[in-house]
């Protein structure tokens, strides 16, 4: 009897402790609790012989202090219950440059300039034989690449003058042809100021039946500067007396075209004529239209950039504006390029609309072409990319249409012909008239059976045909 009033009495306190404990629990911790969840925290333990206790979020830490004296916390700051954003400190990414585009855009490589001498064919090349002191990343200029014999290097510095950027070219040099080559590039780089040694690369090829008696290496090849006092070779030249025109050598024209684009430090590359003078400032606003890429440019075809061409009165200044290049087309002194001789190899899209439209800033695309239809045979000089198809290395220069397999290929692979409306090109001053040349009428036969019967038939093989497309 005693024993079971003991137990009962125990249960009784028991109980007692138990209702005692929740009720200081609800008063005296229960505000805090309540606080807690209302400005969305999570309280993970609550130990009241603890004074405070840090709760970390993506702001400041917030205090939270248990009641230890029964009196309710003070109500929360209502600028404490939101997430407190801290502005950012980091500086904004400075804009990309042109180059910086460009290189983004195209994914160039750099190339560097090394001396080298291989067969090419029928050919020995002697690769960057004399190499500019300049040198360039791929996506800071364009390359203007061209192809001569010494007899031709009249042009370079006028050429040079204008495009003030690099110049790769390849220089035909068979036989007794090697010397008169080399001392001509020697009085380049010594006697006509500082553009030619630093800006052009020399290359020279020749037959490996015309081989000439010396050759130095690269290295030594000026070991003494030039006598500028003297004659330059290419300024006295006569083609006749010419070690080519004595062996009756016809001049391989697109090896050259080949050699010098090959060359090229730069993504993009002006393959074209010595004989063909730029209107200024074209690389750096070409980069300039690149960089911003736009409208035609994001076409997912190939693309090259076509150039208008023309030629001048003998008596004429070569143009460096378009403005300047429209007053002398009203009065009769300029002419599109072979317009007296070959129509229609050079009758380009949207010509007459892109001569009667004014002249603006920078460079813009004008039109974007095809080469078919009325333009089927239609031989465009561009700014393009090492990504082009080359050039048919059996077609000379005498046996004419020696762009014409390259102009076949651009059509079946669907280039886009991205016209520049303020850039072109003059030729040297001089209206080129038609006059008959038995000899050559003969080799140009002769080319037209070789690309009809052996050119064509690999071209169609090797790049597909297209409605529209021919040689």
């Amino acid at each position: 009897m005693y024993n079971n009033r003991k137990t009962f009495i125990i249960k009784i306190l028991i109980v007692l402790c138990v209702i005692y404990l929740a009720v200081h629990v609800i008063y005296s911790g229960g505000p805090v609790i309540r606080e807690l969840q209302q400005s969305g925290r999570s309280l993970a333990s609550l130990d009241n012989n603890i004074e405070t206790a840090p709760l970390v979020q993506d702001g400041p830490a917030i205090q939270v202090t248990t009641n230890t004296s029964k009196q309710p916390p003070p109500p929360a700051d209502p600028v404490e219950e939101e997430r407190v954003i801290q502005p950012s400190t980091s500086s904004p990414k400075p804009e990309k440059t042109v180059f910086e585009k460009v290189k983004e855009i195209t994914q160039c490589l750099d190339k560097p300039i090394v001396p080298k001498t291989q067969q090419r064919g029928d050919y020995w090349v002697l690769y960057n034989y004399v190499r500019a002191e300049r040198t360039f990343k791929c996506e800071e200029t364009i390359t203007y690449t061209t192809h001569a014999d010494y007899s031709f290097l009249d042009n370079l510095v006028p050429l040079l003058e204008k495009w003030r950027a690099p110049i790769s070219i390849a220089l035909h040099a068979p036989g007794t042809d090697f010397a008169s080559t080399v001392e001509s590039v020697a009085h380049l780089r010594d006697c006509t100021g500082g553009l030619v040694r630093e800006l052009v690369t020399f290359h020279i090829y020749f037959s490996t039946k015309h081989v000439p008696k010396e050759v130095p290496k690269h290295s030594n090849v000026f070991e003494e500067p030039y006598n500028c006092s003297l004659t330059p070779p290419y300024l006295n030249a006569s083609s006749d007396q010419m070690y080519k025109a004595q062996k009756k050598l016809l001049y391989p024209v697109n090896v050259g075209r080949n050699v010098a684009r090959e060359m090229a430090q730069t993504y993009y590359i002006l393959p074209s004529d010595i004989e063909l003078y730029p209107s200024p400032n074209i690389s750096s606003k070409f980069l300039d239209l690149i960089a911003k890429n736009t409208g035609p440019l994001l076409s997912k075809n190939p693309k090259v950039f076509p150039l208008h061409i023309f030629e001048v009165s003998a008596n004429s200044q070569v143009p460096e504006t378009k403005t300047a290049l429209k007053e002398l087309l009203t009065n009769g002194t300029a002419l599109p390029f072979h317009k007296k001789l070959c129509p229609g190899c050079h009758n380009i899209p949207k010509a007459k609309e892109w001569q009667l439209a004014p002249e603006s800033e920078g460079l813009h695309v004008f039109h974007v072409g095809k080469r078919n239809g009325r333009f089927i045979h239609w031989e465009p000089i561009f700014i393009g990319t090492h990504n082009d198809p080359l050039y048919d290395e059996r077609l000379s220069w005498e046996g004419k249409s020696d762009k014409m397999t390259q102009g076949y290929a651009l059509c079946v692979l669907n280039y886009d012909f991205l016209i520049l409306d303020n850039a072109f090109l003059v030729h040297k001053p001089g209206i080129k008239m038609y006059k008959k040349d038995a000899k050559r009428a003969m080799l140009a036969g002769k080319t037209n059976q070789l690309i009809k019967k052996i050119i064509f038939p690999e071209l169609k093989v090797l790049y597909g045909v297209r409605k529209g497309c021919a040689v």
